[in-house]
């Protein structure tokens, strides 16, 4: 492991500060505190420039290397927020807010990118700027697209971008990452069918919307087994169905709620489309009245082939070759950093967690051996990317 006497003295204090995080869970925009802390540290390790409130709730840290002559910045990516989950782990570091906890690892995330922000200020062995980017709100606000609209990559120019997930049951000191989509799309469908409400005793009077919200559970699925290619990847999930209030009354509206999940941007084209049109056909056939909310939440999460390359080569330093693999298997799970990624070439890559629960699962913790790993990772990522000349 090509890790320096510098993470070895960190680990201790850096443990210290990602428990407390853990003991203090924030949600979505809300990480006031996590925020403050994270600024504090920057400052206290000599960070050039440290900006609060990028997109409501980020923080931004400007690390400048010991020369300039390339002109180039990196941008290296944590996200601070936790999860509405009551936690089950019963360490003695468990959240201390009901109903919420870090069952995500952002805790641990956010650590490693401030212990590598601590070296990086201090030894400052590099040629360019390092822009060092905490983001509220990935767990379903779109804190990246939130900073990015705030004039994130304008303000701070970066020239790539990289991020890092932890991966439960990877072995600690595995690094595991492919090129190309690795993540989906995250999408929100509201389905409306507006029938005509009546007894339920006489159901030639009214247009009863149930039938017809069956008729489309088993209809929708169709868009993945018959309109697409099979090769490609989707998920349609209607997953909340919600009517009436009376056993003896056949009720007026059918509310159905959802998410789509694609793979290729074509794919989520396609479905929005479709979807839209089944609903409104197939309602109108029964005489009612189908409608549609498509709300677009995270686009895919696409690795640039040659910065998941060099993400590959750093954690090859840190790691060895025989424990970076390139062949992470893609998931329908999304994730924010996808925003970034559309903006400004660059990868993201995970972490081994080592044995651990379920990402958002109530028992999951980040494990604190990880750091000094992430933290090396960051470190060797910008020696190698911004070398001095």
């Amino acid at each position: 492991m090509a890790v320096e006497n510098w993470v070895a003295k960190q680990v201790a204090d850096l443990t210290e500060f990602r428990r407390d995080l853990h003991m203090n869970p924030e949600l979505l925009y809300d990480v006031e505190r996590t925020a403050q802390k994270v600024a504090e540290a920057l400052r206290a390790a000599g960070v050039d420039e440290v900006h609060e409130g990028i997109g409501k709730t980020g923080v931004v840290g400007v690390i400048r290397g010991q020369s300039n002559v390339s002109g180039r910045s990196i941008g290296l990516r944590a996200d601070m927020d936790a999860l509405p989950i009551v936690e089950e782990t019963g360490k003695p570091y468990a959240s201390q807010v009901p109903g919420k906890m870090h069952a995500c690892g952002h805790d641990g995330h956010t650590t490693m990118l401030l212990g590598a922000a601590r070296h990086l200020a201090e030894s400052r062995a590099f040629d360019g700027t390092v822009i060092v980017i905490f983001q509220p709100a990935e767990e379903g606000g779109a804190g990246a697209r939130a900073m990015i609209e705030d004039g994130l990559f304008t303000r701070w120019p970066c020239n790539e971008v990289y991020g890092m997930h932890n991966r439960p049951n990877l072995p600690v000191g595995q690094f595991i990452i492919n090129s190309g989509p690795i993540m989906g799309s995250v999408d929100e469908v509201k389905i409306t069918i507006t029938g005509r409400g009546g007894h339920a005793a006489r159901p030639d009077q009214t247009i009863d919307p149930l039938p017809i919200a069956g008729a489309l559970l088993q209809a929708v699925q169709t868009l993945t087994s018959r309109n697409m290619d099979p090769i490609d990847s989707a998920v349609i999930s209607l997953c909340t169905i919600q009517a009436g209030n009376a056993f003896n009354v056949i009720p007026q509206d059918v509310t159905m709620t959802g998410t789509v999940r694609t793979l290729r941007e074509e794919v989520r084209d396609m479905i929005e489309e479709r979807l839209s049109a089944m609903v409104g056909n197939i309602a109108a056939a029964y005489g009612a009245v189908g409608t549609t909310e498509y709300l677009r939440h995270y686009p895919v999460t696409v690795n640039h082939e040659r910065e998941t390359e060099l993400a590959a080569k750093a954690a090859q330093e840190v790691a060895g070759v025989e424990n970076v693999f390139l062949d992470m298997p893609q998931t329908l799970g999304g994730e924010d950093f996808s925003f970034m990624l559309n903006e400004v070439p660059g990868a993201m890559i995970n972490v081994g967690n080592g044995p651990s629960a379920a990402l958002h699962h109530p028992k999951y913790d980040f494990n604190d051996d990880v750091i000094a790993w992430g933290s090396s990772y960051w470190t060797t990522l910008v020696r190698q990317r911004l070398p001095l000349g």
